[in-house]
């Protein structure tokens, strides 16, 4: 099956029975159930309303375990006594996870600062404390000051980049300050390309995974793939005719493996180490521009808005430097001419490794951003939240649900499949 195409550009929905694509931007969007991806040129938080998919379950959300989702994730954050902790999110359906978060922290020892509304909607008297007002009414310098003092910040459903204070988060995270974890509850898309809204097949999906991932096995399979990707050279393939080579070195591997303790984050080289995803499952880097070399062949796709097919591009020491489509040139050049320099170079390899995100037998969906064990990512642009080279700003990824992974000649995914040498 081809890949899965993820852009910048706005999504459209695509013809039923066509190669699997999808859109949506390097920024996680909002993550209420009618929202989804922002549109080329618009912040994330602003996004118009665009056609979403539905598996077929029931309409309304199913009941969720929220005092075990907020047990797995207060283990995960692994708080230490003092640690100062705040909520981020749009008060509704995840209300009573926000009171056990609120009860895990005490039990902790930490110190619970409240939960900020991204909405009008406030969130309930029990959560509004003197730091939340006080952030609610800062800006600028203030507000950066407010938010130094955070050890952890947890990004709710609702919680979205371009929102005030979740760039002002960011903003400190680079500074080296604090971390996040990010439990958006979103990111499933049809294999036919749309972003679906949550349901009850999802929830049960994710719930599972957050109950039921051994976080253990997963650190530790990503340790190793980093471990033989250090010293030895990563070729990914794919039925369409992607053939791409890279080394990583010495540059950082972000391993999104659920460890959101602060002993792990003193160790982060980039903003992304300080964000913390759950569910949790993929191994990002930005490979030495200079070492990429080969072609990525893009399934039938949009480019600027626009239908692309055939598209193939090379790239030699990480620039692209020719390419072809079958139909839709000038969409291609399009998005390029406006991307800028960014849009002329490799961003990134990602791999998924978590076996309960896996993509279903039936292919029906790609659960949690192509987090799922054997999901390919292989991305154009801006790579410096990742410790690359490549500034500029653009992004575009693409999933490769299908691809072939080889390091060093040892097969790491086959066709999709994750398969661990050795085990």
């Amino acid at each position: 099956m081809p890949c899965l195409e993820i852009l910048t550009s706005r999504p459209r929905a695509v013809r039923p029975g066509a190669p699997l694509a999808a859109l949506l931007v390097l920024v996680l969007p909002s993550c209420g159930g009618d929202r989804s991806a922002p549109a080329s040129g618009t912040p994330a938080g602003d996004t118009p309303a665009e056609p979403t998919a539905n598996r077929g379950d029931a309409g309304a959300p199913s009941a969720l375990d929220l005092a075990g989702i907020a047990a797995s994730l207060s283990e995960r954050m692994a708080l230490l006594p003092g640690e100062r902790v705040l909520l981020l999110g749009e008060p509704g359906r995840f209300d009573p996870l926000a009171n056990g978060l609120r009860t895990a922290v005490a039990d902790a020892g930490a110190e619970y600062l409240g939960a900020m509304s991204v909405s009008d909607r406030p969130y309930a008297e029990s959560h509004r404390t003197p730091f939340t007002l006080a952030l609610a009414a800062a800006d600028g310098n203030d507000r950066l000051d407010l938010l130094r003092t955070v050890d952890l910040a947890i990004m709710l459903p609702g919680a979205a980049v371009g929102q005030p204070v979740y760039s002002a988060v960011q903003d400190v995270l680079r500074e080296g300050v604090g971390r996040t974890i990010h439990f958006h509850w979103q990111g499933a898309y049809s294999m036919d390309g749309l972003l679906m809204d949550p349901d009850a097949g999802i929830d049960h999906a994710y719930q599972r995974s957050l109950l039921e991932t051994d976080y253990d096995a997963l650190s530790g399979t990503q340790s190793l793939f980093e471990a033989a990707a250090r010293s030895a050279e990563v070729q990914v393939t794919t039925p369409l005719g992607t053939d791409l080579r890279f080394r990583i070195g010495d540059r950082p591997v972000t391993r999104q493996d659920g460890d959101a303790s602060s002993a792990r984050v003193a160790e982060a080289r980039n903003l992304i180490d300080r964000e913390i995803e759950l569910p949790a499952g993929a191994l990002r880097v930005a490979p030495i521009e200079e070492s990429v070399h080969g072609t990525i062949a893009f399934p039938p796709g949009a480019w600027d808005g626009r239908p692309v097919r055939g598209l193939v591009m090379r790239f030699e020491e990480g620039r692209l430097v020719e390419w072809t489509a079958e139909e839709g040139v000038d969409a291609v050049r399009a998005e390029l001419a406006a991307a800028g320099p960014a849009g002329q170079a490799f961003r990134e390899f990602a791999l998924g490794f978590n076996p309960t995100l896996a993509i279903p037998d039936d292919r029906s969906w790609i659960p949690y951003y192509g987090y799922g064990a054997g999901v390919v990512r292989l991305s154009l642009g801006d790579n410096t939240e990742l410790g690359g080279n490549v500034g500029g700003g653009y992004v575009r990824w693409n999933f490769f649900p299908d691809a072939t992974v080889r390091v060093g000649g040892e097969t790491w995914v086959e066709a999709g499949s994750l398969r661990v040498p050795g085990s």
